[in-house]
C-alpha cells in the first residue's frame, strides 16, 4: 500500500487510532518537557496501574458505543459492584473470589435488564442508563450502610493483585516473544488464506515489518520499566481484554453484527443480524466489564465506600472511548480505543498533577480534548456520510 493510500485512509477515519497514538506521544513529550519526573520509571509504573480500573470500564463504553447506544451508569454500577465484593467478603465473611463473581453477576444483570428495555421494549439507552445510575447509587449506599466504607484486607489476593503484584522480568520477556511470534505467525496463514482465495494480501516483508515494529513496541515499556518494578498482573489483564474484545469485534460473526448495527440498524436487520440478541450482549459486556473495573478499583484502593464509582468515573471512561477513536455515531471503533484513550486521558491528569496544576486546569484540559475528539468524529462522520448528523437506534 503506497503513502497516498495510508493518507487517505487515516485521513477518512478507517484507521482512527494512528492520529490518537501520534497525539499521545505529542502529549508525553510535552508533559515530559514541562516535569521531567514524568518520564520516571515509578511514575509510568503508578501511571499504568491507575489506568487500569477506569480503562476496563472504557472498554466496554465502547462496545455500546459501535452499537449507536451510550451507558451513562458505567460508573455507579462499577460502585455498586465495589460495594457488593467489599461487603460480601467482609461483613458476610463469603470466600473472596464468590463474592467477586457475585460483583460480576449483578453487573451482567443490570447489561440484561437495560438491554432487554432498550431492544425489546424500544426504551431510549440515555434515559434508561441515566435512570439506571441514580438507582445503583442508591442501592450502593444501602448496601455499604450508615458506616459508608468497607476497607478490604491487606492480605487479600485481591488487593494483591490490583496493587503489588508484578510480571516478572524473565517472564515479561517471554510473553514478548510469545505475542510477537503469535502475530506474526497469524499474519502468515491469513496471507496465506488470502492467496488460496485469490485475494490481494500483504507481502512477507511487509508481515516482518510489522512483527518487528510489534516485538519494539512491547520490548522498549517491558525494558524501561523494569527499571522499577515492572508491569503489574491488572495492567497484563486489561490488555488481554482489549486484545480479546477486539479479535472478537474484528473475526466474529457477533464484533460484525456489532458494527453492522452501528452502522445502519435497518440495514443489518435485513441483512439477517440478530440485533435484538446483539444489542443485549452488548450492554451485558458493557455492564459486566464496568463492574469488574470497580472491583479493580476497590482492591487498587483496598476499600469500596460511597465515593467508589462516583465523581467523573463514567465521565473519564466515556471520555477515553471517544477520544481513542471511538463514534458517537455507531459503526467506527476499535476495542484499542480503550486502551489508547485511558492512556491520554490519565497521561494528561498524572502530567498536570506533577506541574502542581489543581483540578480545575486537569478537568480543563480533558474537557479540551474531548471536543476536539468529538469534533474530528462529527467531521470524518460527514464525510462518510450525509445523514450522520444523528444518533442510531435500534
Amino acid at each position: 500500500m503506497n503513502l497516498a493510500e495510508s493518507w487517505r485512509r487515516i485521513r477518512d477515519g478507517e484507521r482512527p487510532l494512528v492520529p490518537i497514538i501520534a497525539a499521545l506521544f505529542v502529549i508525553w513529550i510535552i508533559l515530559g518537557i514541562a516535569s521531567p519526573t514524568f518520564w520516571t520509571p515509578e511514575n509510568l509504573v503508578n501511571l499504568s496501574l491507575q489506568s487500569v480500573s477506569t480503562g476496563i470500564i472504557a472498554l466496554g463504553v465502547v462496545i455500546v458505543l459501535l452499537i449507536g447506544q451510550i451507558d451513562l451508569s458505567v460508573g455507579s454500577v462499577s460502585g455498586l459492584a465495589a460495594a457488593i465484593a467489599a461487603v460480601a467478603a467482609t461483613s458476610l465473611g463469603w470466600n473472596l473470589a464468590l463474592a467477586v463473581l457475585a460483583a460480576l453477576l449483578a453487573g451482567s444483570v443490570i447489561g440484561f435488564i437495560y438491554g432487554i428495555l432498550i431492544a425489546r421494549v424500544g426504551l431510549p439507552g440515555f434515559v434508561l442508563t441515566l435512570a439506571g445510575l441514580l438507582i445503583a447509587v442508591g442501592i450502593q449506599w444501602q448496601i455499604l450502610g450508615d458506616a459508608g466504607s468497607i476497607n478490604m484486607p491487606f492480605d487479600s489476593w485481591l488487593v494483591r493483585f490490583s496493587q503489588t503484584a508484578f510480571v516478572p522480568n524473565w517472564l515479561a520477556w517471554v510473553l514478548v516473544i510469545a505475542v510477537t511470534t503469535g502475530i506474526t505467525l497469524t499474519r502468515f496463514i491469513e496471507r496465506r488464506q488470502r492467496l488460496v482465495a485469490e485475494l490481494p494480501a500483504e507481502t512477507p516483508l511487509a508481515i516482518a515489518l510489522r512483527g518487528i515494529l510489534i516485538a519494539v513496541m512491547l520490548a522498549i515499556p517491558v525494558a524501561y520499566l523494569s527499571q522499577e518494578r515492572g508491569i503489574g498482573w491488572s495492567v497484563v489483564l486489561f490488555i488481554a481484554l482489549v486484545w480479546g474484545t477486539d479479535i472478537l469485534l474484528r473475526r466474529t460473526r457477533w464484533g460484525r453484527g456489532i458494527r453492522a448495527i452501528g452502522g445502519n440498524p435497518q440495514a443489518a436487520r435485513l441483512a439477517g443480524v440478530r440485533v435484538q440478541t446483539i444489542v443485549v450482549s452488548a450492554f451485558v459486556a458493557c455492564s459486566t466489564l464496568a463492574a469488574l473495573g470497580g472491583i479493580l478499583g476497590a482492591g487498587r484502593l483496598a476499600a469500596a465506600n460511597q465515593s467508589s464509582g462516583g465523581g467523573e468515573v463514567f465521565l473519564i471512561a466515556i471520555a477515553a472511548a471517544i477520544v481513542g477513536g471511538t463514534s458517537l455515531y455507531g459503526g467506527r471503533g476499535s476495542a484499542w480505543s480503550a486502551f489508547i484513550g485511558i492512556l491520554v486521558i490519565q497521561s494528561i491528569a498524572n502530567g498536570l498533577t506533577l506541574i502542581d496544576l489543581d483540578a480545575s486546569a486537569r478537568n480543563i484540559a480533558t474537557g479540551l480534548v474531548l471536543v476536539l475528539a468529538v469534533t474530528i468524529d462529527t467531521l470524518l462522520s460527514r464525510r462518510r456520510s450525509p445523514f450522520a448528523g444523528s444518533t442510531n437506534g435500534t
